[in-house]
């Protein structure tokens, strides 16, 4: 079965090339030249597209909040940001939201298609939970319960909090190790396959955010180790 892509691109000469080319590399591609139609487009086929496209400038509504809409009709769906703003400031601010990825234009399309493969093939690990699954996807430890397939993480009382699916990948790694340094080069090169500035600036805010979910635990923290990395500190419970 051929993926499914919505491309959200308002330039007319590249979004015709991106999905020409997409549909010759056997993807099929719906293209929506604004952000409020694509929202609509998505919210009538919000479990269609195996990817999604965002532009970040657009008319009607920008592809950050497009995107921010998105993750609360459909947390698992995938995006990737097309951006002519090579900002750090933007491209940690999408991230931060969840992309799975960014790139800038102008862009090599076979690079395009790299990318748009890869992160497909990394999401295809989660599909809907099912009963059985469940089980599986479950990581309880003390007062933290994290369930890997809805992307959901409880802890104690309180509310479930939304995870992005870069943070579920994160904290998913952290479990695995437990009570032990992780430097931050092998975080970045185990779970994104690079290190580097831009990655390295994407993991603080990560490690940030879970810190924060994680400072109502009992049973679980993120400690710095200066220079190094990180400890996954977990007590018994």
């Amino acid at each position: 079965m051929k993926s499914s892509i919505l491309l959200i691109e308002d330039e007319i000469d590249l979004g015709n090339v991106v999905k020409q080319y997409l549909e010759i590399m056997d993807f099929t591609v719906d293209w929506s030249q604004d952000g409020k139609a694509a929202l609509t487009l998505f919210q009538a086929n919000a479990r269609k597209y195996d990817i999604l496209l965002i532009d970040i400038s657009l008319p009607g509504m920008d592809g950050f909040q497009l995107a921010e809409k998105i993750i609360q009709i459909n947390p698992q769906t995938p995006f990737l940001f097309l951006t002519a703003r090579n900002e750090r400031a933007d491209k940690l601010h999408g991230l931060k939201i969840g992309a799975d990825d960014y790139i800038t234009k102008p862009f090599d399309i076979d690079e395009l298609v790299l990318r748009i493969r890869n992160i497909i093939k990394r999401h295809a690990g989660n599909p809907a939970v099912t009963e059985p699954s469940t089980q599986r996807s479950l990581i309880e430890r003390g007062d933290v319960q994290f369930n890997k397939d809805s992307l959901k993480l409880v802890i104690g009382s309180h509310a479930a909090i939304m995870l992005t699916p870069r943070e579920s990948e994160l904290l998913e790694f952290l479990f695995n190790n437990e009570n032990r340094i992780l430097k931050r080069e092998e975080i970045l090169t185990r779970l994104w396959g690079e290190n580097d500035y831009f990655l390295g600036r994407s993991l603080d805010v990560f490690i940030s955010r879970l810190r924060k979910h994680l400072n109502k635990s009992d049973y679980i923290s993120i400690s710095n180790v200066y220079g190094v990395g990180f400890v996954f500190n977990v007590k018994e419970g």
